[in-house]
């Protein structure tokens, strides 16, 4: 029996770039993580790269061979990189591309869904705490 692993990712950074964070909800857990300064984009691919590594981690080798995974995001740019349906122009991004697509490789089988933003709010709720926090603690000096 296939198992069915259904995994929300977010990334945000406030400025283009600026300070920027990644949300991953999978299954009952939630991860964010401020990852520095990003654009939008390369926060977006480093939310999957996170996801797919932390089901690798949790799940096991083994387990995920056999396992569909689905990764959801309300990032119409990145789905459709993801898919094959747009290019990918900038170094940055297929850099980021070749990582999410060389971790493929340890999964049955992955499927990247593009969703309405409202039905990410977790992932994205994630995003914005770890930015709140990363602004909390900056300071001038």
């Amino acid at each position: 029996m296939t198992k069915k692993i259904i995994i929300y990712t977010d990334g945000g950074s406030r400025g283009n770039p600026g300070p920027s964070a990644i949300g991953v909800v999978l299954g009952d857990k939630e991860y964010s993580e401020n990852i520095g300064v990003r654009t939008n984009n390369e926060a977006e691919y480093e939310a999957v790269i996170f996801a797919l590594k932390k089901a690798k981690a949790l799940f096991g080798k083994k387990a995920i061979k056999t396992s569909e995974v689905e990764v959801r995001s309300d990032s119409e740019l990145l789905i459709k990189q993801l898919n094959g349906e747009y290019k990918i122009l900038e170094p940055k991004i297929q850099s980021l591309f070749l990582k999410a697509w060389n971790l493929r490789i340890d999964f049955g089988k992955v499927k990247f869904t593009l969703i309405p933003r409202e039905k990410n709010s977790g992932a994205d709720r994630l995003v914005n705490e770890a930015l709140d926090v990363q602004g909390r603690h900056q300071t001038l000096f």
